[in-house]
């Protein structure tokens, strides 16, 4: 299992980004081991959800961690059979023990509206 946590930095002491398609890093994290890999998010100026989904799953995540997630990211985590936990705060660790504890809510729907290029 590989648990993805949205961050400004690229360790556990950083901050959760609130917001997965354009954080700033996707941690991934070995849960057993907490063995932690950083991965640069480069969202472009347009689809920066379905290209951070398809970032997160390309990497095997089972399972995101982040404060919120669009339609567009939603769709493409789903759709990798990804499960998404939004309301995370604090720094990764803690979310991550948030996570362990169960006080994070998993949605099956999207938390944020459309951003960007979606906008009409």
């Amino acid at each position: 299992m590989t648990i993805c946590i949205t961050a400004s930095g690229r360790t556990l002491e950083s901050p959760v980004d609130p917001s997965f398609g354009r954080t700033q890093y996707f941690l991934f994290i070995d849960p057993a081991t907490l063995e932690v890999t950083p991965v640069e998010n480069t969202p472009g100026a347009h689809g920066a959800g379905v290209q951070a989904a398809q970032t997160v799953a390309n990497k095997g995540a089972s399972v995101v961690i982040t404060g919120n997630v669009g339609p567009n990211a939603h769709q493409g985590l789903s759709a990798a059979g990804i499960e998404i936990y939004v309301g995370a705060e604090g720094t990764a660790k803690q979310a991550l023990d948030d996570y362990r504890a169960g006080r994070l809510a998993r949605t099956q729907t999207p938390t944020s509206a459309r951003h960007g290029g979606g906008r009409r």
